[in-house]
């Protein structure tokens, strides 16, 4: 044992070049399995994994302490079943008129605002994004999810509240934060005067069903005074509604993990094979002093865990540390605090890539231990003829090329099982960076075309709770500000409904607009637009009302609303996502049900340059606090998340395929030292030296960035449908037609430039090497 492993320490020492190769392979791969594996982990079950972090409550409830008083409600925290309370939080419900920094003129927001001290406890820790939490009178800190923004000032009544930090609440129990102090003087500022609402939070042992909450919310109302209980909210319907925002995201990032995760092993099997590869001729020398086959494969085994175990031990702190901003926008993504990678993964990784490490040496290491001593040092001299004489003969036929250029292009053909693995992981990298590309594509295209996009302002009635019906004098005081208003392009009106739909287990949600439906931008996937005739009684509807209803575009149905039916035909299927079947249908055909229906929105979409922040802040001062405008801020920065994460992993699996170039063409250098040292003594350049060695990996790199472009694309086409099905909804072809012939061909260039970026390192470090270091370094 102990000449083992003083074998393979004095390799070590001979092989620092080869030790770091391993060690910084070892690294990437650790790192980006931690990542892959991270995102893989949360992509399951994100809101789960974020609501046991956070302690989130399984029940809201909103108590009236004029009928309950503090004693009542700490009672509740010792009832059968109760785990956990917090509360009672003051609670007040306003109106804010929010002005934000730079942005000419204020809007006006609900808000419900929750009186707390400190951001954590029993029940629902919150989530400090950034900034800080209150610390005294004025400030205020506001959920994420309402498009509020640090550096806020929001004006309730005569009381100014300055935003001091983001938050997120994995419930949303409020949407804004403050001292306890300051909800009394709310109250008053918000014209609520003394009524006295507080928040309870609560967790339980059995919270997993409907039936099981309801008792829960049964068992706290009757502890309380009756009319204690002014409301309650579960944290079921919050899942719910949080897991149908996530679903549709998982499948690319599931994509992304995959391709990261197989790049990494093919990195570690082609790099670590390849350094024990090299070293037969070592082998060979260590049979000839007595070794046996069994000793031989264990000093090559320690010769390549050694480092290796130094870069997984690194590697997964540095996988760690590029997780965090990618979990960041990730948890921003799916509307939840934070996101971490799970301690598993990190105790996981490091085993499971040293055991990787081990099965790749082990192998060629066996063979080679299966050897004589003089077979083993002869092939470790050369490899065998018919690995690569034959295409060094070929290239050398090509006159019109120059002789450096052939014999980078003939080396692959030397070691065909590393340059087919080699070839494979810029085949992934130029399929990660098609599929990103073309994904990242896709989804501008689905953000250009929808109503918060092509319609990014909304006039209504008044503030808070469902928008009333306009009257006619509401109408044309709205149309007055708007056709007077700078930046406006065009508006119409959206008047909606409810709609009884036989055999759905819901209700359909409707839409009449007053206008050209197309300008509302939703996208058509197959069928046409209903027509604005009176006598037609025609609909369009998203993918879940005909999977609800099993019925198709042509086919006739039958609406109810009260005592009114009437049958419509469906002309046509929309692009609409959601977890609710929608419909879509003309002013004059939602007035057969309701003779006197009116307006209750206008939806605006503006003119090139134009802020929608300044344009809303407008209107607002235009038309008073009789009226409600809002812009589409929120669904914009979630949506700029999502591309910021594919941008990301795009990156990432990019450089990781780079790296593994590097690797491999840093350890075929040393592998092939003497033959360098050869070239350069009868007088080949150090231009054409790096020519030579970068011309070893870019025909690779071509050939799979041919390869690799109609793999991303046929990713692409196949998970892009996925997405639509998580979302309840079919797809337009325009989706999947992001690609323009010129776009294919650049991408094609995408293995060729991973290639030699990677190559370039230690093609310099040949290039520069003197013939006698070069002759030594063998």
């Amino acid at each position: 044992m102990t000449a083992v492993l003083r074998a393979a320490l004095s390799g070590l020492r001979g092989r620092r070049l080869q030790a770091l190769i391993i060690g910084v392979v070892m690294l990437s791969a650790t790192a980006t399995s931690t990542v892959a594996l991270g995102l893989l982990v949360n992509a399951h079950g994100a809101f789960d994994h974020a609501f046991a972090k956070q302690n989130g409550a399984h029940v809201t409830v909103t108590v009236n302490t004029s009928v309950a008083d503090a004693d009542q409600l700490a009672a509740t925290s010792r009832l059968s079943g109760v785990t956990a309370a917090s509360g009672p939080f003051g609670e007040v419900e306003v109106d804010a008129r929010v002005t934000v920094p730079g942005v000419p003129g204020s809007s006006t927001t609900p808000l419900r605002i929750v009186g707390r001290s400190t951001p954590d406890g029993p029940v629902d820790d919150i989530t400090l994004l950034d900034g800080h939490w209150p610390d005294g009178d004025g400030q205020i800190v506001v959920d994420r999810g309402n498009g509020v923004f640090t550096g806020s000032t929001l004006t309730i009544g005569s009381q100014t509240l300055t935003v001091v930090g983001t938050a997120n609440s994995i419930t949303h129990t409020a949407a804004g934060w403050v001292t306890p102090s300051q909800i009394a003087s709310l109250r008053s500022a918000g014209g609520t005067g003394g009524t006295g609402e507080a928040q309870m939070l609560y967790r339980f042992t059995h919270a997993e069903s409907k039936s099981a909450v309801a008792a829960d919310i049964a068992s706290v109302r009757s502890a309380l005074p009756s009319g204690a209980v002014l409301g309650s909210a579960s944290s079921l319907d919050v899942r719910q509604a949080e897991q149908g925002g996530i679903q549709p995201w998982v499948p690319f990032i599931v994509a992304f993990g995959v391709i990261a995760l197989v790049i990494s092993v093919l990195i570690v099997v082609n790099v670590v094979a390849g350094a024990v590869i090299a070293g037969t001729t070592r082998i060979g020398v260590l049979k000839a002093i007595g070794f046996s086959p069994v000793q031989v494969v264990a000093s090559y085994v320690l010769l390549v865990l050694v480092p290796a175990l130094v870069g997984c031990a690194v590697g997964v702190v540095v996988g760690n540390l590029l997780a965090i901003p990618m979990l960041e926008v990730n948890a921003h993504v799916y509307q939840v605090g934070t996101l971490s990678v799970p301690l598993w993964v990190d105790v996981l990784v490091p085993p499971a890539a040293l055991a990787l490490t081990a099965v790749g040496g082990v192998l060629p290491a066996l063979r080679a231990g299966r050897m004589s001593a003089i077979q083993a040092i002869a092939t470790g001299r050369a490899p065998r003829p018919v690995h690569g004489f034959f295409a060094h003969r070929a290239a050398a036929r090509l006159r019109s090329l120059p002789r450096s250029i052939t014999l980078g292009l003939a080396a692959p053909a030397a070691r065909p099982a590393r340059t087919v693995t080699t070839l494979v992981v810029i085949v992934f990298g130029a399929a990660a960076v098609t599929f990103g590309i073309g994904l990242g594509s896709t989804l501008n295209r689905v953000g250009d075309d929808s109503p918060y996009s092509r319609m990014p302002v909304q006039v209504s009635g008044r503030t808070g709770g469902q928008a009333p019906s306009l009257s006619d004098a509401q109408q044309r005081a709205v149309e007055s500000v708007l056709k007077a208003q700078a930046g406006t392009r065009h508006y119409m009106t959206e008047t909606d409904a409810q709609f009884s739909v036989p055999g759905a287990a819901q209700k359909a949600s409707a839409v009449a607009y007053g206008d050209t439906p197309s300008l509302s931008g939703i996208p058509l996937i197959s069928g046409r637009w209903y027509s604005a005739s009176p006598g037609a009684a025609e609909v369009d509807v998203n993918t879940l009302f005909l999977t609800d209803t099993g019925t198709s575009v042509g086919s006739t149905y039958t609406l109810i609303s009260g005592r009114h039916r009437l049958t419509v035909q469906i002309v046509g299927e929309v692009f609409k996502t959601g977890s609710q079947p929608d419909l879509y249908l003309s002013p004059a055909t939602l007035s057969r049900f309701d003779p006197g229906a009116q307006p209750q929105y206008f939806d605006v979409a503006l003119q090139s340059g134009t802020s929608a922040q300044a344009y809303t802040n407008n209107v607002s001062a235009a038309l008073g606090h009789s009226y409600r405008a809002t812009s589409s801020q929120a669904s914009t920065t979630q949506f700029l998340a999502v591309l910021t994460l594919i941008t990301m992993l795009t990156i990432l699996i990019t450089v990781v395929a780079g790296l593994g170039v590097l690797n491999t063409v840093a350890l075929q250098i040393r592998e092939r030292a003497h033959d360098i040292g050869v070239y350069k003594a009868i007088g080949m350049t150090p231009r054409q030296t790096l020519l030579m060695v970068v011309c070893s990996v870019a025909g690779v790199g071509l050939v799979a960035g041919i390869v690799g472009v109609p793999a991303g694309v046929f990713l692409h086409h196949a998970v892009v449908p996925v997405m639509a099905h998580a979302a309840n909804s079919g797809y337009p072809q325009s989706l999947l037609s992001v690609y323009s012939p010129w776009e294919l061909i650049l991408l094609g260039l995408a293995g060729l430039v991973i290639a030699i970026v990677g190559a370039l390192g230690p093609a310099g470090w040949a290039a520069k090497a003197g013939t006698a270091s070069a002759l030594r370094a063998e």
